[in-house]
């Protein structure tokens, strides 16, 4: 059945137009992202149209447009629940849509919260410390070396070399710093020393499935091994990136990349970072339910293709499962 499908995102160039800097635009899209997935949705036989970001989707809506199904990717500018505001224009009109509701969108994008979800499913992560103002410092009794930054970034925003703390006095003055440039709490949590993995999950409830696990090394000198916003920008020469082998620890790393995401509760697709600790067991770092979707720069569909899936059947994988659930 050809659908009409809307498609929501937000387009860095928009935002850089509009006077927004480089880093505030991290997260956002390129046009050959949005071209990419307008293609794949039209070689899986429907007919898609561009939308664009909230504000246009709410000016279209009032105009009386509408559509069978969108494809949403917006995350929103502003806000730990920026990522829910597409969803909410959408359930608030009926419309159905790609990925997670807005209540997961806002807890996934939230580290701590999603941490403590995890944590009350019985599943490992990092023990933690919520850090809103300088003075709750006080109050973190957890071993160095430890890791610090924003609660509610995504792409490596507020990540560098200097993120791994070694003594107070560095975790107090990086905690000064990101609560003076982002504005929101910092989320300080023990460093993980081990190996990196990213694990892509299709599917919701009971149909939900791992589809790959691939792992991730910063090549070195970059950003001390830290995987930052830079070395994300600068994958292609800063990061290796290779397919899990098979055995017992992928085993592992796939079963509490599985359970994590049915615990927060995503939807269609999502992907699961995962770190290994101390002791090598694999630990939960976050999820993020609306993954990047470049063909060849993004970890879900390059995580797709190494396991011989075509970019235009995962993006068709997603419609699926949503237009299952709109059934």
């Amino acid at each position: 059945m050809k659908l009409k499908i809307g498609m929501t995102y937000d387009l860095r160039a928009d935002y850089l137009a509009e006077g927004c800097a480089g880093e505030d635009v991290a997260e956002f899209d390129s046009e050959s992202t949005i071209a990419a997935i307008e293609h794949a949705l039209q070689e899986t036989g429907h007919n898609p149209v561009r939308i664009g970001n909230a504000r246009e989707l709410c000016r279209r809506l009032v105009a009386g447009e509408r559509w069978d199904l969108v494809f949403n990717i917006a995350e929103g500018l502003r806000g730990r629940s920026r990522e829910a505001q597409v969803p909410c224009i959408l359930e608030t009109y009926d419309i159905p849509y790609t990925l997670s509701d807005p209540l997961v969108c806002a807890l996934t994008l939230d580290k701590a919260l999603s941490k403590k979800i995890v944590r009350a499913a019985g599943l490992h992560t990092a023990k933690s410390h919520l850090v809103s103002r300088i003075e709750d410092l006080d109050r973190v009794s957890l071993g160095f070396p430890l890791f610090a930054k924003p609660v509610a970034e995504g792409t490596g925003k507020g990540i560098d070399s200097r993120s791994r703390v070694e003594n107070r006095g560095q975790l107090s003055a990086l905690c000064a710093e990101l609560l003076a440039k982002f504005r929101q709490p910092v989320l300080v949590e023990e460093f993980l020393p081990g190996r990196e993995f990213t694990v892509g999950v299709l599917g919701t409830a009971d149909r939900a499935r791992v589809l790959g696990a691939m792992e991730v090394e910063v090549l070195p000198p970059h950003a001390g091994g830290i995987y930052s916003l830079e070395t994300k920008e600068k994958c292609e020469d800063m990061i290796k990136y290779s397919a899990l082998e098979g055995g017992a620890l992928r085993g592992e790393i796939e079963d509490l990349a599985l359970r994590s995401y049915l615990a927060l509760e995503c939807r269609d697709a999502g992907r699961v970072d995962v770190k290994l600790d101390r002791d090598n067991r694999p630990a939960f770092l976050e999820l993020n339910a609306l993954p990047g979707l470049h063909p060849t720069h993004s970890d879900l569909p390059m995580i797709a293709a190494q396991e011989g899936m075509k970019y235009s059947d995962l993006i068709g994988a997603i419609v699926k499962s949503a237009l299952e659930r709109a059934e």
